[in-house]
């Protein structure tokens, strides 16, 4: 048998790398071992984050939700309003009403409003 060589399919390997580490400082941006862990942390934090991501934004929506509830009424609470949009039987998610809160107050204190209503009856 004739000797094989893969000088093509290694360089190729190689080359995409080196591009996927492209703007990484020094070394790990030319070296294919260097830059092979670096490509390889990278995705590693990706894939973390993109799950992480997910949690920051949904904590960020609650944070505007409460802030909106408390200015429409100190004494009124996050928690007490989805427990009053629960039996209202108003399904918004938090993104719409943290989107609402900012956006349209007027809509939002109206949602409140029957929400409160709600907890009343």
């Amino acid at each position: 048998m004739s000797r094989v060589k893969s000088g093509k399919v290694t360089h190729a390997r190689h080359r995409k790398v080196i591009k996927q580490a492209k703007g990484y400082y020094a070394a790990r941006s030319t070296n294919f071992r260097t830059a092979t862990q670096a490509v390889d942390k990278a995705n590693q934090y990706a894939t973390r984050d993109r799950k992480a991501k997910k949690r920051s934004f949904r904590s960020l929506w609650i944070q505007r939700i409460n802030a909106a509830v408390r200015l429409f009424d100190p004494a009124f609470t996050y928690s007490r309003l989805i427990d009053g949009l629960a039996k209202a039987g108003i399904e918004v998610d938090r993104k719409v009403l943290a989107d609402l809160a900012v956006h349209e107050p007027d809509a939002f204190n109206a949602i409140a409003g029957k929400a409160r209503e709600a907890l009343a009856a």
